[in-house]
């Protein structure tokens, strides 16, 4: 998921598309055997894969969502879901001539400029919400 290039928001406000994440790492965490199984393969906190079980959307990074989708035999590694992800948005921002001014702009968070391009940079960790926002701002912008 994360690591798939989107082309379109379907009319998914970035609400919608942070909750089609948190059911993909749900089925993830059910798939990969379990709370107790998921935190020893991934070390991701506890909390958060417990929270997610119950249908509750955690603060995560996106570091820590890959380990959970990587958990799929079918999906690549967490380091390669996390490098694909970021570089999808990258080219997205190209196709849609987007400047991280503008994208920043466009975000209902509180990031500016230089934090938007460092998180795009892989230079400063993102939460999954953050991720989300620059995602939907970017796909929305390629329309």
């Amino acid at each position: 998921m994360l690591h798939e290039q989107r082309f379109d928001t379907d009319g998914l406000s970035p609400a919608d598309l942070r909750s089609e994440y948190d059911d993909a790492l749900r089925a993830a965490v059910e798939d990969g055997g379990g709370v107790d199984t998921v935190i020893a393969e991934t070390g991701v906190d506890r909390d958060a894969v417990t929270a997610l079980t119950a249908g509750e959307s955690p603060d995560i990074s996106v570091g820590d969502a890959a380990a959970l989708q990587a958990l799929d035999a079918d999906a690549p590694d967490a380091e390669t879901i996390v490098e694909m992800a970021w570089e999808h948005l990258l080219l997205g921002m190209s196709s849609a001539v987007l400047d991280v001014e503008t994208l920043a702009n466009e975000i209902d968070d509180d990031l500016s400029a230089k934090e938007v391009q460092q998180k795009l940079e892989r230079r400063a960790p993102a939460t999954l919400d953050e991720f989300v926002a620059i995602e939907h701002a970017i796909v929305d912008r390629q329309r």
